[in-house]
């Protein structure tokens, strides 16, 4: 009987503790990178007057257009280190009817903490 008490009462104190985050850094995570990385060289390259080609030469194709008309296109990365906050960037071109850049907006790098 005192063998039962013991093992139910490991049993519960093991599903007690389980909840627990102070193992959460013991356990690997790998980091996940997503979209398009752009270094800050080739970014520096970008101003405006420069056409569609010229632009998906510096930095390749965009990871999405605008989806009601192509005159936006968005660059975004998004890093997640394994125990760590998201960050994103987030780099905005926007071209007028003829395919020439005319603005550039090139948002810093937004943490999120998990």
């Amino acid at each position: 009987m005192r063998c039962k008490t013991l093992t139910a009462a490991a049993v519960t104190l093991v599903m007690l503790t389980a909840g627990c985050s102070t193992l959460e850094k013991v356990v690997y995570r790998p980091d996940i990178n997503q979209g398009n990385y752009l270094a800050p060289a080739d970014v520096q390259k970008i101003h405006t007057g420069m056409t569609k080609q010229q632009v998906a030469y510096v930095l390749g194709t965009p990871m999405l257009d605008d989806p009601f008309g192509n005159d936006t296109w968005y660059y975004v990365f998004r890093q997640q280190p394994g125990h760590e906050g998201v960050k994103q960037q987030t780099l905005t071109l926007t071209f007028n009817s003829a395919g020439t850049l005319t603005n550039v907006d090139n948002k810093p790098a937004l943490s999120d903490k998990n």
